[in-house]
Parts: structure tokens; C-alpha cells; sequence
């Protein structure tokens, strides 16, 4: 169990980007996280899943940057040992206070068969390991405590999960009113931090169409179909690529106003932190020209 006081995190906005940086080089993609740095944006949460491993990148990026918070969105649980997540998150922390936060995740059943994996009753699992991270003794980075700890929680166990055991929860392809719920499970005094993606520029059918290519891989994963089913929407909706409502739905698109929009929803419902991703041709693109935009229309680094 965790206490009831709110973990220390020092995000400088309420708003902060999702980016992937797995085709980039670190040199460059440090760059990157200068600028988003520059921009006024409060953090820079990164993906673990078919690139590179989410400890190391995150210790670059902090290195880079004097501000801003750095998350991990998520770490892939079946990837390391507790104690070597616990480990790490501390020496972060120690040497980067209030800058990092550590989201973790149970992942996805094909993707853990894939590694070789077992993907078993993953509420107990993620309980199992946040309780064998909470052995991890004092000694281990000293004075440090525990560092923030969201979860990638999609269903109501794990949200639930992710306010008794962890610190909040890192929704992910939610719309605004699944943040809605996500806060009441957690309650007040939880971190509620949820990820928008948007896509900016270009005519209507080109955006829909980055969002169906956005959605595709994940509208294979039988764990966002339900999630999405939970939200309202039924098996028309969770086609391959998903349907046009689902697209619309989940992916802020039109102008840059409305992309903002979409972000902003997210913190009238409850969440604390929104980390915008932006879409667009290919994991490999520079996210920077539509963080410009986007910067100036919330009024960030002011």
C-alpha cells in the first residue's frame, strides 16, 4: 500500500509530450528534448516496446535538459526484475529530484509471447511485482524513498490498482470522460496523468487517415478493444485501424485550436498532467513543428 500523501512530482506545465524516440539518434533526439524543454512543455514521456530500453533513454533525456520531468510510458514489466526496476527509478531520482517518474506496465499478451513471456493474471502479476519493488531495502540509493510510480491502467482493477499500490495512473487512448473515471477511482490525492494523441495540419481525410494508421496496431490488442468497449463504443468500432467515430474519438484532429482542445478536455475532466503525442507520417517523424504550433496556441513557456 502506498501512503496518503501525494508523491513529488515537478512538472514546470500541465501539459507535456509523448514521443518516441527509437529511430533517432540519442545526440538528436536529446535535441528534441531540449526543445520541448525551450517550448515551456512540463515533462517528455517515452514508450517501451520494440526499441530502445526506457531507463537508459530516460537518464539521456534528463541529462540533456535541466527542467524537465522525464516518464517512462510505460516500462514493460516482463522486461526486468523489480529490483532492477526499483533500483533504477531511485538512482534517477537521486540524482534528479522530482524530474522522473516511472510508469509501468503490464504490456499486452502477444507482445510478452513474443519476448518469450508468460501473460497470466496480470492484476496479480502487477500487485506481485510493486509489492517485491517495495522490499527493495532502504540502503539501495539512500534517503532517496520511493520514486513515483504511475500505471498504465486501462480496466477498473487495475485503475484501482494503480491508487492503492502506485501513485496514479498513465491513461493511455482514453477519451476525455475515461480520464473522468480514472479520477474518481483513484481519488484526490492520486496522479492522474493521460496521454492525447492529435495530429495537426493537413486536410480532414489525411488526418483520419494518420489516425486509423495510428490505431491499427492497438485495435489488434484485445486490451484496448475492451477498454474501448467499456467506453461506449461497440464491435463496429473496433475494427482493424478503427472505425471513423473511434478515430475521432480518441485522436484530436483540424486545426491547431481543436488539437488543443483536445488536451485541455483531458485536464476539465480530472487529469493533472496531459502528454500530447503527435501523429503523422511514420513513428520516425519530427514532432517539433506541430509542438511549435501547439505551444503558442496553449500559451506554454510564457
Amino acid at each position: 500500500m502506498t501512503s496518503s500523501a501525494r508523491a513529488h512530482i515537478d512538472f514546470g506545465s500541465r501539459i507535456g509530450v509523448w514521443w518516441g524516440s527509437d529511430t533517432w539518434s540519442m545526440p538528436d533526439a536529446q535535441q528534441v528534448a531540449r526543445e520541448i524543454e525551450a517550448l515551456g512543455f512540463g515533462s517528455l514521456f517515452l514508450p517501451e516496446a520494440f526499441g530502445k530500453e526506457c531507463l537508459t533513454q530516460s537518464a539521456a533525456f534528463l541529462a540533456a535538459t535541466d527542467r524537465l520531468v522525464v516518464g517512462t510510458g510505460i516500462a514493460n514489466i516482463h522486461y526486468r526484475v523489480p529490483s532492477a526496476a526499483e533500483a533504477g527509478a531511485r538512482t534517477l531520482t537521486a540524482l534528479y529530484p522530482g524530474r522522473f517518474v516511472l510508469g509501468l506496465g503490464v504490456s499486452h499478451g502477444p507482445l510478452v509471447d513474443a519476448i518469450g513471456g508468460s501473460y497470466t493474471k496480470p492484476l496479480a502479476t502487477m500487485r506481485g511485482y510493486l509489492e517485491a519493488m517495495a522490499a527493495v531495502p532502504a540502503q539501495i540509493e539512500p534517503g532517496v524513498g520511493r520514486p513515483p510510480r504511475l500505471l498504465a491502467a486501462l480496466g477498473p482493477k487495475m485503475i484501482e490498482l494503480s491508487g492503492t499500490h502506485a501513485d496514479g495512473a498513465h491513461p493511455y487512448l482514453v477519451t476525455p470522460e475515461q480520464t473522468r473515471v480514472t479520477r474518481e477511482i483513484v481519488g484526490a490525492d492520486r496522479w492522474v496523468v493521460s496521454e492525447q494523441a492529435v495530429v495537426v495540419g493537413g486536410e480532414d481525410a489525411e488526418q483520419l487517415a494518420f489516425a486509423h494508421q495510428h490505431l491499427d496496431m492497438y485495435s489488434l490488442l484485445p486490451n484496448y478493444r475492451n477498454s474501448w468497449l467499456r467506453q461506449g463504443f461497440d464491435e463496429s468500432d473496433v475494427v482493424r485501424g478503427g472505425s471513423d467515430r473511434l478515430a475521432r474519438a480518441l485522436v484530436g484532429m483540424g486545426g491547431v485550436s481543436d488539437a488543443a482542445a483536445s488536451l485541455t478536455a483531458h485536464l476539465d475532466a480530472g487529469a493533472d498532467h496531459v502528454v500530447v503525442q503527435v501523429l503523422g507520417d511514420g513513428p520516425g517523424m519530427d514532432p517539433r513543428p506541430a509542438l511549435r504550433a501547439l505551444a503558442a496556441e496553449l500559451g506554454l513557456g510564457r
